[in-house]
């Protein structure tokens, strides 16, 4: 069976950081595409980050670039999302997903877990 487990969401105040942990398992991710998205209550699903089967090219939202830094571990089939300078509008579910290539839409992505939430307080 097939998972995308995300962990290391919380609570934190502004200016604060957290990092968030998607393992997979089922099988091997190394020649996906893993992103980020993000859902806000009363909004869409969002785009936040994405990186590249080999890690060597990412994407990120224009409101969380310099701030959030995304990597993955192929050997230890996992992704990361470091965010810092955290900020009231960043609170959100956020959830990993795999696909075959980077878009910002979420139908794009046939694997996702169930989501970590983020809190963060001004």
């Amino acid at each position: 069976q097939v998972q995308l487990v995300e962990s290391g969401g919380g609570s934190v105040q502004a200016g604060g950081s957290l990092r968030l942990s998607c393992a997979a398992s089922g099988r091997t991710f190394s020649s996906d595409v893993m992103v980020w998205f993000r859902q806000a209550p009363g909004k869409d699903r969002e785009f936040v980050a994405a990186v590249s089967w080999s890690g060597g090219m990412t994407r990120y939202l224009d409101a969380v670039k310099g701030r959030f830094t995304i990597t993955r571990a192929n050997a230890k089939n996992t992704v990361h999302l470091q965010m810092n300078n955290l900020r009231p509008e960043d609170t959100a579910v956020y959830s990993c997903a795999a696909g075959d290539f980077i878009s910002k839409l979420p139908q794009s992505y046939y694997y996702w877990g169930q989501g970590t939430q983020v809190t963060v307080s001004s």
